[in-house]
């Protein structure tokens, strides 16, 4: 799926832990303007519901898990975080929504810029007609 891509970093560790480092623009294809994270979703919860029209993200499950549904108006995918030194990187127009938190998950995000509520599409029907125009331009 095009602005969709795992990525796998490095995980340096013996018997006495684990280091996970994540550099800008080396391990993740943008530099980092601001990071959140995602903690206490309750059974049964879902997150998300919008895109974005410009941002770049990595989502990272840092303990737990949680699935991650990706599409676009062509295709969807769910993708399992699981592992702390895996990332999730979805570009813009790529549709999400984070479900099936487990107990005790924590999701950190890296955005690639600061808060603007003017790069949300919150409303699938909008959405979908911002990102059929967006792909066909990169068809």
């Amino acid at each position: 799926m095009k602005n969709v891509k795992t990525i796998n970093f490095r995980n340096i560790g013996d018997e006495s832990g684990y280091l996970t480092p994540i550099e800008a623009e080396r391990d993740i294809p943008f530099g980092i303007k601001r990071v959140y994270y995602i903690t206490g979703v309750r059974s049964g919860e879902r997150r998300g519901f919008h895109s974005h029209r410009d941002l770049h993200q990595l989502l990272i499950c840092v303990s737990g898990s949680v699935k991650i549904l990706v599409k676009t108006p062509f295709e969807e995918k769910i993708i399992i975080l699981d592992k702390p030194y895996e990332g999730l990187y979805i570009g813009p127009m790529i549709w999400r929504e984070m479900f099936d938190f487990s107990e005790g998950s924590a999701l950190v995000v890296l955005a690639s810029e600061h808060y603007s509520e003017d790069d949300y599409i919150r409303d699938y029907p909008q959405y979908e007609k911002e990102a059929r125009e967006y792909w066909s331009k990169r068809s």
